[in-house]
């Protein structure tokens, strides 16, 4: 496994402690503190993921083009840990979404390059691992963020604004790791371009089986809305506000530990294979969420969700490597994380509109016919291909 796979997990590691200490709790302060209600945090999660989305485009393309990810990858972790300390001071739902805003807009500036980095430092036969490495490590901050969560809640007495300080400390060791620990292997990087990032002739350079995983992703998008109203949905089945945070730490311990056996996994029998394994389990979470009543309902839902997690997130970023140019890989995973989540924001303010008009069970229902469709996608188009081309 090559150091850099090593090194951008451990800062994914870091970043994903500082904001999930923040996120486990963002939905219920900005829903009991700051007074928004359900649509106005569909939107907030959904305009954050589509200018992720949106500005992932640009930097992917961007460094095929400069042939420098590491600086593209710096740049954005720094965006994202200088946003930190605005939480703590935000006191109203549009100073959140501002906030938010520009954590997404790091965050759209570094995934992109930071794929496309792995797929270039990474050997064929071991893509998946290395993805799934990449995933675990991040899903392991994912869950620590919130355990921090819980733990500073009971100690600062439910005072959200005190526990969100705490969230600057890993992201400035984040960007420090990144600056003195992670180089990028000169024999492997892209040749440097000028002109504009994108261009209508490189894009018909993709093929048609990269075209195919973006479909894919986008219906994945559309069935898998916001984690936010996992949350809310505990709460409103009466856990405790300063255990709240204990959602992401379920949901996220079992993502980290499915995410790079299914890696392993579907370098072995293929892709589709495994992601259509994660769909049944996106399914069946989403009904239970929807039918089972009671906090045991709940957490069923929330664990079956982390295993859909980790049965589809590293994959899809591992097809897009197998699908993509060498050359291409920025602009590729851009293109991917744009279609993706211009879906995610459709399907955050779907969630948030059903919930706040039928009530939580309908957001879920919904979500399950969503990842049923996509069942149906990936039997009629994935599984034609060759497990290679998978």
């Amino acid at each position: 496994m090559p150091s850099t796979v090593l090194t951008l997990g451990l800062v994914s590691l870091l970043m994903d402690i500082s904001s999930e200490l923040i996120h486990a709790l963002l939905p219920i302060f900005l829903a009991t503190v700051v007074g928004a209600s359900t649509v106005t945090i569909g939107l907030i999660e959904g305009v954050a993921e589509a200018t992720a989305a949106i500005t992932k485009v640009f930097s992917g393309a961007l460094s095929d083009r400069i042939g420098k990810r590491k600086l593209l990858v710096g740049i954005g972790y720094g965006l994202a840990a200088l946003t930190k300390p605005v939480f703590p001071l935000a006191s109203t739902s549009w100073q959140i979404l501002a906030a938010r805003f520009v954590d997404r807009i790091g965050k759209g500036i570094r995934e992109a390059p930071r794929d496309a980095l792995i797929a270039d430092v990474t050997p064929e036969g071991i893509r998946g691992a290395s993805y799934g490495l990449r995933q675990a490590l991040d899903t392991v901050g994912a869950f620590a963020g919130p355990l921090l969560a819980v733990a500073l809640m009971a100690l600062y007495a439910n005072d959200f604004r005190a526990v969100f300080w705490w969230s600057a400390l890993p992201a400035a060791l984040a960007v420090l790791l990144i600056l003195f620990g992670l180089r990028e292997p000169v024999e492997t990087a892209p040749a440097p371009r000028r002109g504009w990032p994108i261009h209508a002739r490189e894009l018909r350079r993709l093929p048609r089986a990269y075209w195919i995983v973006v479909a894919i992703g986008a219906v994945f998008a559309l069935a898998r809305f916001s984690e936010a109203f996992l949350v809310l949905k505990a709460q409103a089945d009466g856990l405790a506000l300063f255990l709240i945070p204990l959602v992401y730490v379920l949901m996220n311990l079992i993502y980290a530990g499915v995410a790079m056996p299914a890696g392993i996994l579907s370098d072995r029998i293929g892709r589709s294979n495994v992601l259509t394994c994660g769909l049944v389990m996106l399914t069946a979470a989403d009904l239970t969420l929807a039918f089972v009543p009671g906090l045991i309902g709940t957490a069923i839902g929330v664990a079956l969700w982390g295993l859909y997690l980790g049965l589809s997130q590293g994959l899809l970023s591992a097809m897009v490597a197998d699908t993509a140019p060498p050359d291409l890989r920025g602009t590729a995973f851009g293109l991917f994380n744009l279609v993706t989540g211009g879906a995610l924001l459709v399907a955050s303010l779907l969630a948030g509109w059903l919930w706040h008009a039928y009530g939580p069970q309908a957001t879920f229902t919904t979500g399950a016919a969503f990842s049923g469709a996509t069942i149906l996608l990936m039997l009629t188009a994935l599984r034609t291909r060759s497990s290679g081309a998978a």
